[in-house]
């Protein structure tokens, strides 16, 4: 089973950029297909960006499209998502998931817009 470990938040201003790691260790990270979520205060959990396996292939929710960029690098285990013209609605914990039929979560990361 892969094991998952985000990193990269933290607190910025509005307009400002962060950048988000999510590290698998354990089984073959090439084989899945990866998401970001994000669950805001007093919110569900919501998604915000999808790659395959490749990277050929991605999506993203409406309200991130245009500012948020989802990638990974298989040789580093690595899936990253660059966010820039953070929003103070962009505050939330962000989870990474590992999806092969099956599905692994990471613990979160808090990014925190202040305006």
């Amino acid at each position: 089973q892969v094991q998952l470990v985000e990193s990269g938040g933290g607190l910025v201003q509005a307009g400002g950029s962060l950048r988000l790691s999510c590290t698998a260790s354990g089984r073959t990270f090439s084989s899945y297909r990866m998401d970001w979520f994000r669950q805001g205060p007093g919110k569900e959990r919501e998604f915000v960006a999808t790659i395959n396996w490749s990277g050929s292939n991605t999506d993203y929710a409406d309200s991130v499209k245009g500012r948020f960029t989802i990638s990974r690098d298989n040789a580093k285990n690595t899936m990253y998502l660059q966010m820039n013209s953070l929003k103070p609605e962009d505050t939330a914990i962000y989870y990474c998931r590992a999806r092969d039929g099956t599905q692994r979560w990471g613990q979160g990361t808090q990014v925190t817009v202040s305006s």
